[in-house]
């Protein structure tokens, strides 16, 4: 496990596993859940939604993807004004590289990680109840999404635990919105402590803990406005159902 991510090969993921690829030299990451079958269900914005089956799987958040799924003619699949989008494996990683978001893990390794983002000290639940939200948010949408509030990671670590906020504004439960202020939070709380820190290095440290503690303080395994909040109450646990083939418009000879 690295401090940066935690790249999988593609015979180590499993259905119900929430997976991401970085995009743009490790800007940021885009996120979803792997349901079985080469395939993921995945959050973003609706407007890229409408473009002809690009569907680079990540929606356009890659460069290089081929306009028409080679493996999946009808990858792409999503309900009218919706973000929530079914692609195949090769489309939602571009040409990206795998990696799976780890739950569960120990303060101290959360700590660790440079980025957020990678994983949380939340506890998943089973993989049948995870498959089970996607598809479900698949035929009923995760509302309107916002980078900050509502993005691609928060679609995952919904599915994964089942977690919502009770605040109606304010950041989401990604990691990655809350590195974004994170860091010039950091900066800006630890301004007071300046004539404690002895130099740059003394002022860098003490950023750099701010930065943790508002990384930790943040994650859904620790917030104290976050809920259990069910989905498809009455739905059995399902599948991911197999990808619909276009039919040829070829006549026989």
């Amino acid at each position: 496990m690295g401090l940066l991510s935690n790249r999988v090969e593609r015979a180590e993921i499993k259905a119900g596993d929430h997976i991401y690829s970085w995009r743009a030299a490790y800007t940021y990451s885009h996120h979803g859940v792997y349901v079985g079958g080469s395939k993921v269900v995945h959050f973003t914005r609706k407007k890229d939604t409408s473009d002809s089956i690009n569907s680079s799987g990540s929606s356009s958040l890659s460069s290089g993807v081929p306009s028409v799924c080679p493996t999946f003619p009808d990858c792409g699949f999503h309900q009218p004004n919706s973000g929530v989008i079914l692609s195949c494996l090769d489309c939602f990683l571009g040409n990206g590289s795998l990696y799976c978001f780890k739950y569960g893990v120990p303060p101290s390794v959360f700590l660790a990680k440079v980025r957020g983002g990678t994983c949380t000290t939340a506890e998943s639940d089973p993989p049948e109840m995870v498959i089970n939200r996607a598809m479900y948010l698949l035929q009923n949408g995760f509302g309107n999404y916002d980078v900050f509030e509502n993005n691609c990671e928060d679609f995952a670590l919904y599915c994964k635990t089942g977690l919502l906020s009770l605040e109606e504004l304010g950041i989401g439960r990604s990691g990655q919105a809350s590195s974004f202020f994170g860091v010039p939070l950091a900066a800006l709380f630890s301004t007071p402590f300046k004539l404690l820190a002895a130099g740059p290095v003394g002022m860098a440290t003490v950023t750099a803990g701010m930065y943790c503690a508002g990384r930790y303080i943040t994650d859904i395994g620790v917030r104290k406005d976050v809920v259990k909040v069910a989905v498809g109450f009455g739905c059995k646990p399902r599948m991911a159902p197999p990808l619909p083939q276009r039919k040829s418009s070829r006549k026989g000879l």
